[in-house]
């Protein structure tokens, strides 16, 4: 039995079982589903969850989700699925704490798109891609999107950022008036929320408040596939139609899986990276634009 004053030695083992334990608790934790109906199979998704990394302050973990709908031939979203993550990591300088990697991210997520997009043009240039990424790290959720593919976010609770193409403000790459929207995030309340991701063929079929409804209640598997069934519903089978849908949840809504029901509005992020069209072909080598950034803390 100890007595006041006594001091107590406790196993590095047990300190770090506890910290992890603590980490669980205040980290969300994320439920992802997709589903595809394919008509040219150009459309691709890209999810890796639970990605560690080594920070000067520890070990953290982060989550990506992408989606490549590409047009003129799959090659563009097929390369820019398997080398873009990379690209975005090599722009973050090494050594960073957690706040100083989440501060750098917005940047080298473009610095990282036009990378993928300079080496692109040198193995596909006849062949265009769009693409939505999403960087879940903890309760920050960061988002480029360049074309018109788009990501939408509910969160439980809060205001919603409702975010428009910036088209008519892109240039060429380098361009004075391809300046980005860069801040350092919005935080959202560890209530949580839910993203859906989906390619042109979903967003012109049906808006972002029915594709919120449509699967409300749902867990993020059968959500995805209702989202792509509605829109394919109102307008067919016209293009290749992908839906990827995450939920973000405190630990213990993790069972539920659903976020409560929330109509104020809606974030929606969306910008080019090579226009899609019948003339897309023409004009691939001039259409590139810096993408548009926004970033989320949930």
């Amino acid at each position: 039995m100890s007595t006041k004053g006594d001091h107590h030695t406790v196993p590095l083992s047990v300190l770090l079982k506890r910290e992890s334990a603590n980490e669980k608790i205040d980290s969300p934790e994320l439920v992802h589903g997709q589903f595809n109906q394919s008509k040219k199979g150009e459309d691709f998704t890209f999810v890796k969850t639970d990605c560690q990394r080594v920070m000067g302050d520890g070990v953290s973990t982060f989550s990506v989700f992408g989606l490549f709908d590409g047009h003129n031939g799959p090659a563009a979203a097929i390369y820019t699925k398997e080398n873009l993550l990379n690209n975005v990591l090599a722009a973050i300088p090494p050594d960073l704490n957690r706040d100083e990697w989440v501060a750098a991210l917005p940047r080298a997520m473009v610095a990282g798109f036009v990378k993928t997009d300079k080496d692109l043009q040198e193995r596909a240039r006849k062949s265009g891609t769009t693409v939505t990424f999403v960087i879940v790290e903890g309760w920050v959720v960061s988002v480029a999107s360049v074309g018109d593919s788009r990501c939408i976010l509910e969160p439980a609770e809060g205001d919603i950022f409702r975010f428009y193409d910036r088209r008519d403000r892109v240039t060429a790459s380098g361009g004075e008036d391809g300046r980005l929207n860069t801040g350092g995030g919005t935080e959202l309340s560890s209530a949580g929320g839910r993203l859906i991701i989906s390619s042109d063929g979903v967003w012109d079929a049906i808006s972002a408040e029915e594709a919120l409804d449509c699967c409300r209640g749902l867990p993020p598997e059968p959500s995805a596939e209702h989202i792509v069934k509605e829109a394919v519903g109102k307008k067919g089978i016209r293009d290749d139609t992908t839906c990827i849908v995450v939920d973000i949840l405190p630990s213990e809504k993790l069972a539920a899986s659903v976020p409560p029901p929330k109509k104020q509005g809606k974030g929606m992020l969306k910008s080019m990276f090579k226009r899609k069209g019948s003339d897309s072909s023409s004009n691939i080598e001039k259409e590139y634009a810096e993408p548009d950034l926004v970033e989320v803390t949930v």
